[in-house]
């Protein structure tokens, strides 16, 4: 059997990464003239797609000589990519694309040895994708048909839409579900149930229009009752309660980042805080973007539940909504280093969140936030 001679890939990689977008250009335009049918499989603007392709790859690279690592990872990946209706047939295509743009841009480096190290981790990546779809296969289906059922325009950027499946999706408070819309073919962007599933398995999805973001703008401003959406399976543990002691517990959300927190919050709603406090920090820049007050305001009757509305843009705002980020406020009235800390947002939001909590002290197992790619945590 081939060695795997970690070094060269990890430089070989090196030196493509380099070359920038050529190299997904170059890997897709092999890809796509090869195996035309493949094109099918990928959104119409391949812009996003192109950057996944570089970071998954240089993540597997980089970890290669440590496989438990990059195992999940890859796990994810076959998983995900049942959706696109990816089957063991297609593999072998993308080797074949990988090997060939690797040998363009590697030139002289290109070796019969390289070439024989590159084919066996990709093999080992293909096999474990592989196993991992075959595995979901027989607990899920690759993705799930729904119906909305209302949207509510709550401002001009934020909407509340509720869905209903043709099956009951079985998720728990906290996770994922990749979310495909007619109008962006192929284009998956994740979102958070804001609810528990009702009897029929409806729930809530809170949706803002992100500037430039295509999927988000069309949820937000076209999607009419009766639309069909697609939904992919369940993912993510980050913000589920499994991972978190019964002790109490301080959510930090910042905008529509509430919508995992408010599944949470019913979860325990509906089984009881055992003795358990639990306190809201919801930051928005002006007090209007607090879209979802009256359902927080409800919760708030629980002894055990405090909200804390906070707004970044606003001096003086009346009532008791406190003037700050959510962050900065939580700081002001809360030893975040004594409690489990969930946290949601914008991208930007969770990093600066995070390097705040950090930066007082607050240890990293006491800390929950979903790491999604830069687009699909954003929703775009």
């Amino acid at each position: 059997m081939t060695s795997l001679d970690t070094g060269r890939l990890q430089s070989s990689w090196a030196t493509i990464a380099r070359f920038g977008d050529q190299v997904p250009l170059f890997f897709y335009s092999t890809l796509f003239l090869t195996h035309p049918g493949a094109r099918d499989m990928f959104p119409l603007a391949m812009d996003v797609q192109r950057d996944k392709l570089v970071h998954a790859l240089g993540h597997v690279v980089s970890n290669v000589d440590d496989l438990p690592s990059v195992v999940p990872v890859l796990q994810q990946l076959g998983r995900d990519h049942r959706r696109f209706a990816v089957t063991r047939d297609h593999y072998p295509a993308v080797g074949d694309a990988l090997l060939a743009t690797l040998e363009h841009f590697l030139a002289e480096e290109w070796d019969d040895d390289l070439a024989a190290s590159w084919g066996k981790a990709y093999g080992v990546v293909a096999e474990v994708m592989i196993a991992a779809a075959a595995d979901a296969d027989a607990d899920s289906p690759p993705w799930y048909d729904a119906t909305v059922a209302s949207v509510e325009r709550r401002t001009a950027s934020v909407a509340v839409l509720r869905v209903t499946p043709a099956v009951p999706i079985p998720y728990v408070a906290g996770q994922s579900l990749a979310l495909e819309i007619p109008a962006r073919p192929r284009t998956w962007r994740y979102y958070s149930p804001a609810t528990l599933p009702d009897e029929d398995g409806s729930f809530e999805l809170h949706v803002r229009a992100v500037p430039g973001g295509a999927v988000s703008t069309a949820l937000v401003q076209s999607t009419r009752v009766g639309d069909r959406v697609r939904f992919g399976a369940p993912v993510g543990d980050d913000l589920t309660l499994d991972r978190a002691v019964r002790s109490d517990i301080v959510l930090v959300a910042g905008g529509t980042g509430l919508s995992p927190l408010k599944a949470l919050l019913g979860q325990i709603e509906a089984e009881g805080a055992g003795g358990r406090r639990v306190i809201l920090f919801w930051g928005a820049r002006r007090a209007f973007e607090l879209y979802d007050m009256p359902a927080m305001e409800r919760l708030g009757r629980h002894d055990w539940f405090r909200l804390v509305p906070c707004v970044s843009d606003e001096t003086s705002t009346g009532g008791f909504i406190q003037h700050g980020t959510a962050v900065q406020v939580a700081l002001r009235h809360t030893d975040p280093g004594a409690h489990d800390v969930f946290l949601c947002g914008s991208p930007e939001m969770v990093d600066g969140t995070l390097a705040a909590l950090r930066a007082v002290g607050t240890p990293d197992e006491l800390l929950h936030a979903e790491r999604w790619g830069t687009d699909e945590r954003a929703g775009r």
